[in-house]
């Protein structure tokens, strides 16, 4: 279950929030409304080590190597 990040359209606050999956939507926990996923920060593989040209969306990666 990654940590990701958010933020809200309506208040603008930005957090961290733990999913089951990326597809899943968040309400922000200040306002109530659906936040959108920011893709910002380091990606990291399955291994746990950086990856260089990682776009963090899992669902038309070819692959962590």
């Amino acid at each position: 279950m990654p940590i990701l990040q958010y933020q809200c359209p309506q208040c603008g606050k930005k957090f961290d929030e733990l999913v089951k999956n990326s597809g899943e939507s968040v309400t922000c926990p200040e306002c109530g409304a659906q936040a959108t996923r920011e893709w910002s920060g380091c990606m990291y593989s399955a291994t746990g080590k950086p990856v260089k040209n990682c776009s963090g969306n899992c669902k038309t990666c070819g692959g962590c190597h």
